[in-house]
């Protein structure tokens, strides 16, 4: 695999990882993403919610996970309670009922800032990269493997893929934040 090929997987993957903790982030609207990490006291075992329940979303604020197991509907109460999202699960027969409060302006503040923090560090990781594979290239140079001239190549077109990669995570970044601050 060429240089430029392990450049692009490296700082796919940094923006792929960017994704999915900002699915994690509470917004004004139900999102089943919210419950990803949550993990669940069931059969003496910790599980992650998916695997012990069907998350849905029935409307705006609402998330209804329904038990494989109805009998295991207050553990999994428990579990999202245990979290730390700042939601309040209720049992309603068979099913667990999450409603999502909209987040007041202070929160939603604190959340942005989380988003921007995630970015931040996405951002560091693309830099790692870029640092990590420019060292490479020139011990390549150094024993011979490739020219002067194919060494700046790859260091111009390594700083591109980072230039690239970067302004990408701030749209990312600030669109979720615009959907982080709706009302």
């Amino acid at each position: 695999m060429s240089v430029e090929n392990q450049v692009k997987a490296a700082m796919q993957a940094a923006l792929e990882h960017l994704r999915g903790e900002l699915k994690g982030l509470r917004t004004g609207r139900a999102n089943a993403a919210l419950l990803d990490k949550v993990h669940v006291e069931v059969y003496g075992s910790m599980t992650p919610l998916r695997a012990v329940g069907n998350i849905t979303v029935p409307e705006a604020r609402m998330i209804v996970v329904t038990p494989f197991d109805p009998s295991t509907a207050h553990a999994i109460a428990k579990g999202i309670e245990a979290a730390n999202l700042g939601v309040h699960p209720m049992v309603d027969g068979k099913v667990v009922r999450v409603p999502i409060p909209a987040p007041d302006e202070s929160l939603r503040k604190q959340i942005a800032k989380q988003c921007h923090d995630f970015g931040e560090k996405a951002k560091v990781v693309i830099r790692e990269v870029r640092r990590k594979y420019n060292d490479v290239v020139r011990k390549e140079k150094a024993d011979g493997v490739v020219s002067e001239d194919q060494m700046k190549r790859l260091e111009k077109q390594i700083q591109e893929f980072t230039d690239k990669f970067c302004k990408e995570v701030d749209l990312i970044c600030s669109e979720k934040e615009k959907e982080i601050m709706t009302v």
